[in-house]
């Protein structure tokens, strides 16, 4: 299980891509251009906005060479550089993402915060916890995710809860094999903000077993402070695109939860290969359509969530 930390700080300021952006029509209308550009203006700032939840972006080939280096050993195999991703953005109609600290640069988090420079009002930032900054942080992070409920677990939990900062749960090997450690967290600190990336990764259960396991992170929604990310979606279905199985996942996840503790995410750019960027953001709102959810849930799961759970740092004027 990995762990990551979202920042408060300005360095996370977060933009996003509008999907349901309305079209003002000038030519036809009677209506003063002033007017019409206040009513365009008050259109797009009132529009919902499309915000992803989870993404990465690391360095390309030849910036890694002069100035954002790979961490060995974990060159990437596919192109996520931030031009690609701004690009791939605009083309589905995404505002703004939380960007997640990838692994090809493992604690060096120079290439992310440069890009949440570049781009305050775009995106906000993640960052991967390193327990220590003497060379000690590597061994201590093994340690850390091995155990999550040891002393330095507990303590960058709670640090996190008084900093105001969420605490992302990646959970790769399956739910139920940190579960316990989730539960005694949150229920020994109750402020801090848990996100579990990927449905926790619990795929639509096909035995009793995996009904049990999911039965468990629907239960988790007793904590206030907890919320999942429907991200990833190749990742946790069992069918191809558009990933048709994870419906009644979805509609059981937000009658646990509430749309309000549900945030879309992509997984980009591990998704363009799957299906691509665009579809990706379609797959999950054919899901939202086939679970019939209303127009507001759409809202809260596709942007409405995690821009009110970071307090707003995303500027769309």
């Amino acid at each position: 299980m990995s762990m990551s930390m979202v920042s408060k700080q300005s360095l996370l300021q977060p933009l996003t891509t509008t999907q349901l952006r309305r079209r003002v029509h000038l030519a036809s209308s009677s209506v003063p251009p002033s007017r019409l550009r206040t009513r365009a203006l008050m259109a797009t700032e009132n529009s919902p906005k499309v915000i992803d939840s989870h993404l990465h972006v690391w360095s390309s080939p030849q910036q890694a060479a002069e100035k954002y280096p790979y961490f060995p050993g974990q060159e990437p195999t596919l192109m996520g550089h931030v031009d690609f991703l701004l690009e791939s953005m605009g083309e589905a109609g995404v505002d703004g993402a939380l960007i997640v600290q990838p692994i090809n640069h493992k604690f060096d988090h120079s290439y992310v915060t440069s890009v949440l420079k570049q781009h305050p009002s775009k995106f906000v930032g993640c960052c991967l916890a390193n327990p220590a900054e003497d060379g000690t942080g590597i061994n201590q992070l093994e340690d850390l995710l091995s155990k999550m409920t040891n002393e330095v677990g507990k303590a960058m939990f709670a640090k996190a809860g008084e900093l105001g900062a969420p605490v992302g749960f990646m959970c790769m090997k399956g739910l139920d094999l940190h579960l316990s450690e989730i539960e005694e967290l949150c229920t020994e600190f109750p402020s801090t903000v848990v996100l579990l990336d990927h449905l926790g990764f619990c795929k639509p259960p096909q035995n009793f077993e995996e009904e049990q396991i999911f039965s468990k992170l629907l239960n988790l929604s007793r904590f206030p402070t907890v919320y999942v990310k429907l991200s990833a979606l190749f990742r946790v279905s069992r069918n191809p695109y558009p990933y048709e199985d994870l419906t009644d996942a979805l509609s059981k996840i937000v009658s646990s939860y509430g749309a309000n503790r549900i945030m879309w995410g992509s997984d980009f750019p591990y998704i363009v290969p799957e299906c691509g960027y665009k579809e990706a953001k379609e797959a999950v709102c054919q899901l939202i359509q086939k679970a019939e959810l209303s127009s507001s849930e759409t809202e809260w799961i596709m942007g409405r969530t995690v821009y009110q759970l970071f307090n707003s740092r995303w500027s769309f004027l």
